[in-house]
């Protein structure tokens, strides 16, 4: 049939999206090759959450048709669904495929004429659920479980571009993670856009999602990939505290320490309830792992306020923090707020933030040297060694080992 290319520019959402749809392909006849590799598709998934998210599409873009002219590339993503004339615009851009049309991708993109090359529907029309999941490497899998948000922090592009909080069923979601299990894979990572917020078009709940997905065979690990504080609730901490497949990793969004903020973000919560938050999970489950999202230079911020998010993640000690230069996206009320901050500012407070990152990730590992911790080692390898996790996200390394890939080993840290 040809040979395609999947490149994905964000998320493991788009990740899981992006396997879903190589799949398809191969399923048709399509061989999967690499990115550099010459092909006769290059889908590109695109994402929008920052302004160098968006550049970094735009030069992908080019230079995929300045190296091979003659391919068809199909730009999908948010960015296809924030800016789709835009990326219809550029040279070499066969399809522009929206969020509605996910689940069409391969016939438009296999299509021997173009018809039309914008495939795009408002975003409030936007409810379609397109289910994926990741099936590259040997050991994790990325299974979605929910899109969309209903959130509408003051800062995001994310409800502009993935359209309303909504899920598959159950039903649906456990039998994807059967597939999974089948095909070998070891740990599944649950993605979504708002992923606690599970069940809004469904009548479900992430708590019954979870204790379904915990009795499928064949898989032993789970992490949730990001999950907001609210609906992180203390019936799901005490039943993972209990002994479930649900490790003891939290990647909760924070986004800043400063409560003031907070408010002009509109997050659902304030410093006070996150605290209580982390030490109620402290109190349930021994040596866990929290990534924490944070903001740097969200407009007004000042430096006081950015003082109070540096000590108070200094007090709540997470094992790693996600930090993000606040970007200006235009449709969202931060663009229009006053005090944007300089960008020599937000680099300054990046920086600093690097810093506190780098001394509280080598406490919490120093913290967890000497003990006995479960490990699952990946299959890659690379000058002679080969790495892979702890149950609560602890990168190992070793001299390569066949044998050891895809095998969950007791290792000493």
């Amino acid at each position: 049939m040809g040979r395609a290319v999947f490149i994905t520019l964000g998320c493991k959402l788009s990740f899981a999206e992006s396997s879903a749809w190589a799949r398809e392909f191969a399923a048709a006849g399509y061989e999967i090759v690499t990115e550099g590799e010459e092909a006769d598709i290059y889908v590109v998934n695109t994402c929008s959450v920052t302004s160098n998210a968006d550049k970094k599409g735009r030069n992908l873009i080019s230079r995929l048709h300045r190296r091979f002219p003659g391919a068809r590339i199909v730009v999908a993503g948010c960015q296809a669904q924030l800016k789709a004339e835009e990326m219809a615009a550029m040279e070499g851009v066969w399809a522009v495929v929206g969020s509605q049309y996910k689940g069409d991708l391969y016939a438009i993109a296999t299509a021997d004429t173009p018809g039309r090359k914008v495939f795009l529907e408002p975003i409030e029309e936007s409810d379609a659920y397109f289910p994926a999941h990741s099936s590259i490497g040997r050991t994790r899998a990325f299974l979605k479980v929910q899109d969309g948000c209903d959130y509408h922090c003051t800062y995001c592009t994310v409800p502009l571009a993935r359209g309303v909080s909504r899920n598959a069923p159950i039903a649906s979601i456990v039998g994807q993670a059967r597939q999974i299990a089948a095909a070998g894979f070891k740990e599944v990572v649950l993605t979504g856009v708002n992923t606690g917020d599970f069940g809004k078009s469904t009548g479900e709940s992430f708590f019954g999602l979870i204790k379904e997905l915990n009795e499928v065979n064949g898989i032993e690990r789970y992490r949730i990939s990001s999950i907001e504080p609210n609906l992180l609730t203390e019936e799901i901490i005490d039943w993972i505290a209990k002994g479930t497949k649900f490790l003891p990793h939290f990647h909760i969004p924070l986004q800043s320490g400063c409560d003031r903020i907070l408010a002009a973000m509109h997050r659902r919560y304030n410093t006070g309830f996150f605290r209580q938050k982390i030490e109620y999970i402290r109190s349930r489950m021994d040596n866990v792992f929290f990534g924490i999202d944070v903001i740097a230079g969200f407009p007004g911020e000042t430096d006081a306020d950015f003082n109070s998010t540096y000590r108070f993640l200094e007090e709540i000690r997470p094992a790693f923090i996600h930090i993000f230069p606040y970007s200006r996206r235009a449709g969202t009320p931060a663009a229009e707020m006053p005090g944007q901050v300089p960008e020599s500012v937000k680099k300054e407070r990046v920086k600093a933030l690097e810093r506190l990152c780098d001394n509280l990730h080598g406490a919490f590992c120093e913290a967890n040297r000497g003990r006995c911790e479960q490990v699952l080692f990946e299959s890659t390898e690379k000058d002679g060694k080969m790495f892979g996790y702890s149950r609560n996200y602890i990168k190992v390394e070793r001299d390569y080992d066949p044998s050891l890939v895809g095998r969950i080993v007791d290792v000493i840290l």
